[in-house]
């Protein structure tokens, strides 16, 4: 059947997939490469906000006017609430997934309130929407990962193999929090966190879809893997000066590797936030599994 233009768009949209997946099983090579490109897709179609997000803190870097009647950090504030109210019109979130992705704004905020105070980064231009030293667009930049965790496990129909009891998840992801602010009076325990993280999750799976197979990977890989991509990304936030970090205020350098720790254990309290909207649900057992 030739798809007609009076067709929905959801509809043609399938009988095209349908064609380039019939195109792509025609040999192993090709069908991999469909699959990958398929997750490729898909994982940017889940961090929507964040990669506009991103795409407005790099452009007003580069091109906001001198001068300009808003200040840059306030444009931010006003684009972000646009881009959350069209997504939610769009209906590409749940206002339930939103109620979550509002208390990653608010969690994130305090934190920063706290961080900016004790010297650990800066915002370094002015602005009228803000609390304290805290622009109010950095409240955002978590929700963001609240965004990119409810969408890409409805996205990729996520399920689990050995998820831990939801109550221990819930007592470590505060715990988590808790560590940002204690460990600048008490010593760190970082490092238990991540042994307690092992313990919870090292026996655990998730199972996904990126095309129309079945796939796996282990928690924590799949936990550590986010958390490269969120460095990767706050590199680039602080390349355009959103924030900087004390030694990036005079030159700007790669953030340190060392965050990579405080990202991996930030996903921890986000799937864990997320989990309250989407209930881990187990990957059904196959026959011939």
């Amino acid at each position: 059947m030739t798809p007609s233009r009076r067709l929905p768009l959801e509809t043609w949209g399938r009988h095209w997939l349908g064609r380039l997946q019939d195109w792509a099983d025609q040999a192993v090579w090709s069908r991999n490469a469909f699959e990958f490109l398929m997750f490729g897709i898909k994982q940017g179609w889940a961090c929507l906000f964040g990669g506009l997000m991103l795409a407005l803190l790099l452009a007003t870097h580069l091109w906001w006017p001198e001068g300009a009647p808003v200040a840059r950090y306030d444009f931010l504030v006003i684009a972000a609430v646009a881009i959350q109210a069209a997504m939610l019109w769009l209906k590409l979130e749940s206002w339930e997934e939103a109620r979550v992705i509002l208390v990653f704004h608010v969690v994130g905020t305090i934190m920063e309130l706290f961080k900016t105070s004790q010297g650990s980064w800066i915002y370094p231009e002015d602005s009228l929407l803000r609390i304290g030293m805290v622009p109010l667009f950095s409240g955002f930049m978590y929700a963001a990962v609240g965004s990119y965790i409810a969408r890409i496990w409805r996205i990729f129909d996520i399920r689990f193999t050995r998820y831990p009891p939801l109550w221990t998840t819930w007592l470590l992801a505060a715990a988590i929090y808790v560590n940002f602010f204690a460990h600048h009076w008490l010593p760190d325990i970082r490092l238990g966190l991540f042994a307690a993280t092992a313990l919870l999750f090292g026996r655990g799976w998730f199972h996904f879809t990126p095309d129309r197979t079945r796939r796996s990977m282990p928690f924590l890989l799949g936990f550590f893997l986010v958390a490269v991509f969120i460095w990767l990304a706050e590199n680039i936030g602080t390349y355009a000066r959103a924030w900087v970090y004390p030694a990036q205020d005079d030159v700007w350098t790669p953030v340190s590797l060392a965050k990579l720790g405080s990202w991996f254990l930030l996903m921890m309290i986000s799937v864990v936030l997320v989990s309250l909207v989407h209930r881990p649900q187990p990957e059904p057992v196959t026959a011939d599994a």
